[in-house]
């Protein structure tokens, strides 16, 4: 049976304010998804039924936004997931290379988590930062660039820490110096 979702009367104020932002609910899926995803872990199609409940919105389309966006969990995930661009500029520079490793490194496939549920991976479309290829995105936050195996253990290492990665500048090369 299905788990059962509830957003509190916290939760609805919330939502509440949302939605005040836009012209319309249909316009706040976006933003009420995320934050069904913060609180739930996930949008599987129970938190997307509650959503779509609470804001009056067909459910065909909480569940077209959901399947469109890879970002959106479709089930619970683990602490940390690890979204490789397998698109074509991640591709020819190594993009599945980088998958496999992380792949063998954790004992899963993607789409899979680990039996601790420390870590998910995905294989995922176009991350937008062709330039830095290959990459990677840490729990819809934080970009890892120029992957190579040295990267990967360094970040498997540091998120087993509870260490985040840290930012990555990568100026444009226009922008070094020298140019």
């Amino acid at each position: 049976m299905a788990e059962t979702y509830t957003f509190t009367d916290k939760d609805l104020k919330e939502i509440e304010k949302i939605t005040a932002k836009y012209p319309d609910k249909q316009s706040a899926v976006l933003p009420v998804l995320w934050y069904a995803q913060d609180k739930f872990g996930h949008t599987d199609p129970a938190v997307q039924q509650l959503v779509s409940k609470t804001l009056g919105v067909p459910e065909a389309h909480i569940r077209g936004v959901v399947s469109f966006y890879t970002q959106f969990y479709e089930k619970p995930m683990g602490k940390n997931v690890l979204d490789v661009c397998t698109c074509l500029s991640c591709q020819v520079s190594g993009g599945y290379d980088m998958l496999h490793y992380i792949e063998e490194k954790l004992g899963i496939k993607a789409g899979e988590t680990t039996p601790d549920g420390e870590f998910s991976v995905q294989s995922v479309e176009c991350l937008g930062a062709c330039g830095y290829a290959p990459i990677l995105q840490v729990t819809n936050d934080k970009f890892v660039n120029h992957l190579t195996p040295e990267k990967v253990d360094k970040l498997i290492e540091d998120l087993r820490a509870g260490k985040q990665p840290d930012f990555e500048s990568n100026p444009m090369p226009q922008h070094e110096k020298g140019s």
